[in-house]
């Protein structure tokens, strides 16, 4: 959904110039919300307007936190308690399945049969893979695991970002179960919210604007987000050089990273620029991503993201919400993403191709790739249960765990909701 900047202040303008709008607000502000925005405004939210005179003020409190002072506390020390911090993971996570041998997957190719066909049926049964891994709250599951020593436990966890991040990739998939499972979890990303509209990773961690940025843009009918009530603090959230700060660090909050983590990354600036839009206050971290792209200097620039398609991918989601203000990143982008192919056309891996495909899409740069070769890639590396392989897709990339290693996160799940996405983008090129 795309915002409208100043959302609540256009309606007290409004209020203020028409008697008619006026009266039909108070009377029902639900309804006459919705049909001067065009927007459907969720089932169960109630919305109150109230008209202030002479002789009546109204003060508005804001509803209680979600948790308990004690809960408070606990999540103030949870850094550095074991028990606590296994409150945040789940149930111990299987080993990492390898890719299928070449030997046991089913060739695909433009002889076998129509590829268009091919990849609608590849994406019905990703879909159903994914509809299997979401639980019965329609969150999605990561796995967090340590990519030097493999004999680290690897544990499920759950966060709201997680399920953000991937349901966004589902946006254009037309599929029936598409639609239900973004369904199921915008209705989870809308429970996990705590006011005014902001989200946290960990129960341990401060709330942050990565998690924030991704959740509001899937729940964009939501009125804290709708009327933009999370906008000033995510605009307080900037540094002297007018970029995003990852955490938004507030009194009472854990403060387990404020000493050593307030960093400014590509990847949050880009989705924080992708939900807020193309506004003064978003001018200077627009510059900043710009000047990193166009100069070449994204190497370990993202303290969150492994990868350089990951930033490019990230960048192109938001030149299309907020064009034309990025749209001279368009050329550098495809040139980017398309030095990153090999001398056989090919990506690093499944998931990185997956999303400098999707990235390519976006910019309007897909015909400069062989559309075919990958689709039928994309075939040959589903396995038979309608997942694709698991690989890293985010994490820590300079916190050890323990001695050795770094923190990742990745599932099944994760690369087969961008798998799906980029075929998707590939299918609406070729001929049904």
């Amino acid at each position: 959904m795309k915002t409208h900047p100043d959302t609540a202040d256009r309606i007290v303008s409004r209020a203020g110039e028409d008697r008619g709008f006026r009266d039909r607000l108070l009377a029902k502000p639900k309804e006459t919300i919705e049909e001067e925005f065009g927007v459907k405004l969720p089932e169960g939210h109630e919305i109150f307007v109230h008209e202030e005179t002479c002789a009546a003020t109204h003060l508005v409190l804001p509803p209680p936190g979600k948790f308990t002072e004690a809960e408070r506390e606990e999540a103030r020390t949870g850094a550095t308690s074991l028990a606590f911090l296994r409150k945040t993971l789940h149930d111990p996570a299987p080993p990492r399945r390898p890719a299928a041998p070449e030997p046991e997957r089913a060739r695909k190719s433009a002889a076998a049969e129509p590829l268009a066909k091919a990849g609608r049926d590849c994406i019905r049964r990703g879909l159903m893979f994914l509809e299997s891994a979401l639980d019965e709250n329609g969150a999605w599951h990561c796995i967090r695991f340590n990519t030097a020593d493999p004999a680290i436990p690897r544990h499920f966890e759950r966060p709201a970002f997680v399920s953000a991040f991937c349901v966004l990739a589902l946006e254009r998939c037309q599929e029936a179960r598409a639609g239900a499972i973004r369904a199921a979890t915008e209705a989870y990303l809308a429970d996990t919210i705590e006011y005014p509209g902001l989200w946290r990773y960990y129960r341990h961690l401060p709330q942050d604007l990565d998690s924030t940025a991704l959740c509001s843009l899937v729940v964009g009918s939501h009125p804290w987000i709708f009327l933009e009530r999370n906008v000033p603090q995510i605009l307080a959230n900037r540094d002297e050089d007018g970029r995003f700060m990852t955490w938004v660090l507030a009194r009472g909050e854990p403060d387990v990273v404020s000493r050593f983590r307030l960093e400014a990354d590509p990847v949050v600036n880009a989705n924080v620029i992708a939900y807020l839009g193309d506004r003064p206050e978003t001018r200077d971290a627009q510059r900043w991503l710009k000047g990193l792209i166009a100069e070449g200097r994204i190497e370990g620039s993202s303290k969150w993201y492994p990868d350089a398609v990951a930033i490019y991918y990230a960048t192109a989601r938001a030149v299309i919400r907020i064009q034309p203000a990025l749209d001279e990143l368009r050329p550098i982008l495809a040139n980017r993403i398309l030095n990153l192919l090999d001398d056989k056309g090919n990506f690093a891996n499944i998931l990185q191709a997956a999303q400098a495909i999707s990235a390519l899409y976006n910019i309007d740069d897909l015909e400069r790739i062989d559309a075919k070769h990958h689709v039928e890639n994309f075939l040959n590396s589903q396995r038979e249960d309608g997942s694709w392989p698991e690989l890293l897709a985010f994490g820590d990339q300079s916190l050890k765990w323990g001695t050795v290693g770094q923190i990742g996160h990745a599932s099944e799940a994760v690369t087969s909701a961008f798998c799906i996405e980029a075929l998707e983008c590939l299918l609406n090129g070729l001929s049904p």
